[in-house]
């Protein structure tokens, strides 16, 4: 799998830019500010709908456009095909397959997979447990693009049970007799508090539903992903350090450890754990107006030997497990899928030693496309070679 071909209208600087791609090494030079993150950030918008900058798609939109265009031509197995993205901040955006519009955007995934690590990717060591969800849940949907639309009803379960949980706090509390403003006047307060209950109750069996399933595909996912993580660790740090990574969930403390110690149970025990758990903190979630547990609250550990990476780990040490984390994504998609993602290495090499630089550029050598974003030439080992573009205030020229 490869890019052969990137175009992008009025996205981040560019009111227009054409990037000529193909297999190998290629690698895009130039100061910081001058926009060459921006075209990698398009490949992977591409490949995963979302940004590894931003949380939201307004600033993806060049100041006094409209609207973005993304469009990239894809070969896989020696086919090409054509996927354009049109970027709408505040409205829907649209996809385009081979020219043809699709229903939604979502269903484009798949058709280009790319693992992209940036410096940004630090935060999954040092940074909130919401790091760590979006990589696992990320990787999920490039292993397979299904879990996006799980994901999708689980945050929509979530919402509506988060706004039950507030709406009827009044009700829910205990030895409350007030009304919501939301419930009509001449309805009894026990009435109104045994309908809210059972409201309750049917928000979480849905929530209880969908939640299992994406916690029973994390699961299995970080088994499969362990093996790999610990093997690319010790390739980038030439040591052997234990690297792992355990999940921490938020069910019952019992069923949370056997998690913990790398157990996969079943949907269907995950879903009864789920709707116990949810009975045992009924009372702190209608104190608190918010959902306390599922995959929404839960972490990833990250371990170096006995000691937590967050914390204990040296500052290289932290870069050798971000490192590691997104190398061993990208072996495990090479191993599932038969066919190698995009690699995109933006702005590392700067950060590594030379050590680091040097292993890491023995680890990527094989891949089939590596894109990668410098300062400076000098910051790429000079085993890297391949076709390299200048980038100077939103200009792009190749070089040779």
């Amino acid at each position: 799998m490869h890019v052969r071909h990137l175009t992008v209208s009025d996205f981040r600087s560019y009111t227009t830019a054409e990037l000529p791609l193909e297999p190998g090494v290629t690698t895009l030079v130039g100061l910081n500010g001058q926009g060459k993150t921006n075209l990698v950030e398009a490949i992977g918008y591409l490949a995963t709908l979302s940004s590894h900058r931003v949380s939201t798609d307004q600033p993806l939109v060049r100041f006094g456009a409209e609207q973005a265009v993304i469009r990239g031509a894809v070969v896989r197995d020696g086919r090409e095909t054509m996927l354009e993205l049109e970027v709408n901040p505040g409205r829907a955006n649209r996809a385009r397959l081979g020219r043809s519009p699709v229903s939604r955007p979502r269903d484009v995934l798949g058709t280009l997979r790319t693992v992209l690590f940036a410096p940004e990717d630090l935060a999954l060591v040092k940074g909130d447990p919401s790091e760590r969800r979006r990589f696992l849940d990320d990787l999920l949907v490039a292993r397979q693009p299904r879990w996006a639309g799980v994901r999708s009803d689980y945050d929509r379960a979530l919402k509506q049970r988060n706004a039950l949980l507030k709406s009827a706090q009044p009700l829910l509390r205990k030895g409350s007799r007030r009304r919501p403003p939301s419930r009509p006047v001449d309805e009894p307060v026990d009435d109104a508090r045994a309908s809210a209950l059972h409201t309750l109750d049917v928000w979480n069996d849905h929530l209880a539903a969908v939640g299992s399933q994406l916690l029973y595909a994390r699961l299995r996912l970080l088994r499969d992903l362990g093996p790999y993580l610990a093997k690319a660790y010790d390739e980038v740090s030439a040591g052997q350090s234990d690297a792992r990574a355990s999940y921490k969930s938020s069910l019952r403390e019992s069923a949370a450890a056997s998690l913990a110690a790398g157990e996969v149970p079943e949907i269907e025990a995950l879903r009864a754990e789920l709707l116990a758990t949810f009975e045992e903190v009924r009372d702190k979630e209608v104190e608190r107006g918010i959902s306390l547990v599922g995959p929404h609250r839960d972490d990833l550990v990250l371990s170096l030997g006995e000691l937590p990476a967050k914390g204990y780990a040296s500052h290289g040490e932290s870069w050798s497990f971000a490192l590691g984390l997104k190398l061993a994504a990208y072996q495990l998609l090479r191993h599932d899928l038969g066919e190698d993602p995009v690699l995109i290495l933006d702005d590392v090499f700067a950060e590594l030693d030379t050590g680091r630089r040097e292993r890491l550029a023995a680890m990527v050598a094989d891949c089939e496309q590596v894109l990668i974003t410098a300062a400076v030439d000098a910051d790429v080992p000079k085993s890297l070679v391949g076709q390299t573009f200048t980038v100077t205030l939103g200009e792009v020229a190749r070089r040779g």
